[in-house]
């Protein structure tokens, strides 16, 4: 069943430095269409490229969160495999996303709508919650990133196993694979994420980037890649927020994080007066 031409399928909420988008296809529990994923690209890389956004919050309404992608819904023309790669590109958008990622979960979290929260730094589900790799009972192979998203989440015998079995899975059993960060009743769920939203929000933006790219790339590095990599990101991060950070340990007060850069990069363009001109030959004027 296809939305109303006027439905708003993706809401967007704005609340300081935290976005929500919510998905706002109840009727279908807020499976995937391509325009509401058209909307969601474009949101992400909006809220992307905005400085002044630090956290996203993802979310669905009417008690679920994702049920994967609408198969009966509106369908991007043109060859299966191009199709695929523009959905992927959504999966990948949230991989690289350089700022936390909460993913709220209620109600069902299955296919594509379980990857879609396994992309996310952080899950928080309600104990009513369910999830499933879901894609073999309809005769497919996981999608949305899940053949990577998955067994890093929960190691290979047990990817296998929600893979192949296409098992739907509690709140509680998916918190004991990883795949839930933490779980809270529905009556308090909100507060929880918004809380959390706001501590992460006051955090340092570019040390956080900085480490969750980190994170994302350790399972395929040397223990040497990544010591190097630590030694860079220390550069940066030493004339970003650090200094920020020591000075209010100093002061005995809670930091402010502005995520700036705080290396003077000017160069005088003249001389100072004081300054002798020499010529080629070391001789003074």
């Amino acid at each position: 069943m296809a939305d109303l031409p006027t439905a708003e399928t993706l809401l967007v909420d704005r609340d300081g430095a935290v976005v929500t988008l919510t998905l706002n296809r109840p009727h279908s529990k807020n499976a995937l269409d391509d325009p509401t994923v058209q909307r969601l690209q474009d949101e992400l890389r909006g809220a992307r490229d905005d400085t002044d956004v630090r956290v996203l919050i993802l979310a669905g309404s009417g008690g679920d969160f994702c049920s994967g992608a609408d198969v009966g819904g509106d369908r991007k023309e043109g060859h299966p495999v191009d199709r695929m790669r523009w959905f992927g590109d959504t999966a990948m958008l949230l991989a690289e996303f350089p700022k936390p990622v909460i993913a709220k979960v209620r109600g069902v979290a299955v296919g594509a709508g379980c990857n879609l929260a396994l992309a996310a730094d952080f899950v928080v589900a309600t104990p009513e919650a369910r999830f499933s790799q879901i894609f073999g009972r309809r005769g497919l192979s996981p999608d949305f990133g899940g053949t990577w998203l998955l067994p890093r989440t929960v190691g290979l015998l047990q990817a296998k196993r929600l893979a192949l079995l296409a098992e739907i899975i509690s709140a509680e059993e998916a918190s004991r694979l990883g795949m839930v960060t933490w779980i809270r009743p529905a009556h308090e769920i909100d507060t929880f994420v918004e809380d959390l939203a706001s501590q992460l929000a006051a955090g340092p933006p570019v040390a956080m980037a900085l480490t969750k790219s980190m994170l994302n790339q350790a399972s395929t590095q040397s223990l040497r890649e990544a010591l190097d990599n630590e030694g860079r990101v220390a550069a940066i991060n030493l004339a970003t927020d650090a200094m920020a950070a020591r000075q209010a340990f100093v002061d005995k007060v809670e930091p402010t994080f502005s995520g700036s850069w705080h290396v003077d990069t000017t160069l005088r363009a003249d001389p100072s007066p004081h300054d002798e001109a020499v010529d080629v030959n070391g001789d003074s004027d």
